[in-house]
C-alpha cells in the first residue's frame, strides 16, 4: 500500500505526542524531532508504504530523542492491562458458541492497543459483538486451508494485542496446529517484541521468532534471510494489525489479515468504514 499525503500529518501527530510523553518539558527536544520529520517529508517516496517511511523517519530521527525507547510505557501499560483481563476474556471465549471465531474477534479487538490511535473506544460494547464484521465463509476457508497446511504463522502487531493473541494461538495449538508468532526485530512505536512476547506468556504457548523488521510493519525489505523463508513456506499466514497490512497489501498475495480499520485512508483502500473489525485475503498465490 502506497502512502497517503493524509499519512503525513498522522506521522507527525504520532510523533510529537510519542516524544512529549518519553521527554515531558524538554519543547526543544519536541520542536527538533517535529522539524527533522517535516523536513523530510519535502523528500518522502510516497511510492513506499506507510510503515517504510515511518521506520524510515524514525531511524534518521532517534538521535534527537536520546535513543530511548519513546513508547516503553505505552508498551508496559497496555500490556499490564491485558493480564488484567485476560482471565476474564478467555473465559468468555471459551464459552462461546465458537471458541475460535470469538478467539478472533478479541484478537482484532486488541488491534485497538494503538499509540497511533487517539479516541477512547467502549472495550464492553466491542466484546459483545465480536463476530459481527467476521465474514463467516471466509472464516471457514482459514480454517480449513489451516487444518490442510497443519502450520500457521501469525504476524503479530502491538504490545497488550499479543496478549489477547495468546487465546487464539492457544485454541489453534488445541486443534493440531503448529503455530508460529513473529514479532518486530527492534522497537519501534508500541509495536510487540520478543520482550513483549515473553511478558504477556506467547513464548509459553508457541514459537515466537523475529522478523527482523525496524519498521511498524512487516516490511519485506527490512526482514531478515531467515525470516523471509519462513513466509514463503508458511502454509498459512495470519497478519494483524494495520501497519502490517500496509505493509504487506499488494506486495504478499495469499495472506489473511484480522485489524481494526483505523483510518479514513484505509478505509478508503479497504471499502470498509473506520472501526470495522476486518477480516480479508489478498489474491490466493
Amino acid at each position: 500500500m502506497k502512502t497517503r499525503l493524509d499519512c503525513l500529518s498522522c506521522f507527525l501527530n504520532m510523533t510529537l505526542s510519542g516524544v512529549r510523553s518519553a521527554r515531558p518539558g524538554e519543547d526543544a527536544v519536541h520542536e527538533q524531532v517535529v522539524k527533522a520529520w517535516a523536513a523530510g517529508f519535502s523528500q518522502a517516496d510516497l511510492e513506499k508504504s506507510p510503515p517504510e517511511l515511518a521506520g524510515q523517519f524514525f531511524r534518521e530521527s532517534s538521535h534527537l530523542m536520546g535513543g530511548i525507547d519513546v513508547f516503553k510505557k505505552a508498551k508496559d501499560e497496555a500490556n499490564s492491562r491485558v493480564l488484567e483481563l485476560l482471565p476474564e476474556i478467555r473465559q468468555m471465549v471459551l464459552d462461546s458458541e465458537e471458541p475460535l471465531l470469538a478467539a478472533l474477534g478479541v484478537s482484532i479487538i486488541g488491534n485497538y492497543m494503538d499509540c497511533a490511535v487517539a479516541d477512547e473506544f467502549d472495550w464492553e460494547d466491542e466484546l459483545e459483538h465480536l463476530e459481527r464484521d467476521i465474514d463467516p465463509a471466509l472464516f471457514k476457508e482459514f480454517l480449513n486451508r489451516i487444518d490442510n497446511s497443519g502450520n500457521l504463522l501469525i504476524l503479530g502487531d502491538n504490545a497488550g494485542e499479543i496478549g489477547l493473541d495468546t487465546i487464539l494461538v492457544s485454541l489453534m495449538r488445541d486443534r493440531g496446529i503448529e503455530v508460529t508468532y513473529a514479532v518486530r526485530g527492534a522497537r519501534i512505536l508500541n509495536d510487540a517484541t520478543i520482550e513483549d512476547a515473553e511478558t504477556v506468556g506467547m513464548t509459553d504457548v508457541c514459537e515466537v521468532v523475529t522478523s527482523g523488521v525496524d519498521t511498524p510493519g512487516t516490511v519485506l525489505s527490512r526482514c531478515s534471510g531467515e525470516f523471509l523463508q519462513r513466509l514463503e513456506k508458511a502454509g498459512t499466514v495470519l497478519s494483524k494489525g494495520q501497519g502490517n497490512f500496509e505493509a504487506l497489501w499488494g506486495n504478499f498475495p495469499g495472506i489473511y489479515y484480522a485489524f481494526k480499520v483505523k483510518c479514513p485512508v484505509v478505509a478508503e483502500v479497504t471499502g470498509s468504514p473506520v472501526r470495522t473489525s476486518l477480516f480479508c485475503r489478498e489474491d490466493n498465490r
